[in-house]
């Protein structure tokens, strides 16, 4: 009579965390405060971690915006800039990469929104635009900040006459943002022409970002960590709304801000325990990078 043989037994071995090499932080919602500004010891955790990983900021924000926080945090990093459309050397003070928005289809873009009743603003190569003759709230405030700072510092705002001549002189159009009636906001998102030359995403009930197609967070980030030799599981993405989505379905770890909705959440491994106006984020990188 044969001899069964006893199966070996398998053990479970502990998973290893991966040894994550980047942490790509958004700004708006995620490092900042509602009142805009870092908590200290977010600050101080995000200094600690420049030491043993690469830290790059992610954000839907032209470079000269984000520039003040930037600077406040000490960092060194290209930084990757609205909804992925261009990278930024602020060392080099240049482009280094892009995607930006042809002029044809600035052209274009400009005259539906006119004709959808928008109000607009125009990101191009070093400012931000809207227009003298329909104010926007949010853009005024942002002016406003802007002006807390020295000159030759102050992130560049600006009204304009005419969108078209702009669009025409400027080297380049990063992104349009469309405020105005959520309905009609939405019917030009659909529209056909829009969908097939642009990509849009969600910033406010009533806003939407809308850059040249192809461009989101996480594409940009994917390619970004290629050529530093890294790889999606070696990644940490911090973020709250619907443009980091894409970053945090990229990374090793997706982590969506405790502030964020359903959706961005259900998109990220791991919610963070606090919104951003305390000191989670600064917990979570400390223990993920120990150094």
């Amino acid at each position: 009579m044969s001899q069964v043989k006893a199966m070996p037994q398998v053990k479970n071995e502990p998973q290893v965390e991966p040894t994550y090499q980047v942490l790509a932080l958004d700004l708006d919602g995620t490092v900042l405060t509602d009142d805009h500004t870092i908590h200290p010891e977010i600050k101080q955790a995000i200094s600690e971690a420049q030491k043993v990983c690469h830290v790059v900021i992610v954000t839907g924000r032209h470079h000269t915006a984000a520039k003040p926080y930037y600077d406040e945090l000490e960092l060194t990093t290209p930084i990757i800039c609205c909804n992925g459309t261009y990278v930024y050397d602020y060392q080099l003070q240049q482009v280094l990469e892009h995607n930006a928005i042809s002029k044809d289809n600035a052209l274009q873009f400009i005259q539906m929104a006119n004709e959808f009743q928008m109000k607009l603003v125009m990101y191009v190569t070093n400012e931000m635009t809207y227009s003298s003759k329909t104010p926007i709230q949010y853009m005024q405030q942002l002016e406003s900040w802007a002006k807390q700072y020295p000159k030759g510092q102050q992130p560049q705002i600006r009204t304009v006459d005419s969108f078209n001549e702009l669009a025409e002189q400027t080297d380049y159009v990063w992104k349009f943002v469309v405020e105005g009636d959520v309905n009609l906001v939405q019917r030009l998102a659909e529209d056909p022409w829009v969908s097939q030359h642009f990509n849009g995403e969600r910033s406010w009930s009533n806003r939407i970002d809308f850059a040249a197609k192809g461009n989101n967070k996480g594409a940009r980030l994917a390619n970004y960590v290629q050529k530093l030799g890294f790889t999606a599981e070696q990644v940490i993405a911090i973020g709250d709304n619907h443009n980091d989505i894409s970053m945090l379905e990229f990374a090793g770890l997706g982590v969506a801000m405790k502030n964020a909705d359903d959706t961005v959440k259900s998109n990220a491994q791991l919610t963070c325990s606090t919104d951003n106006n305390s000191n989670g984020i600064a917990r979570l990188i400390r223990e993920k990078f120990k150094g």
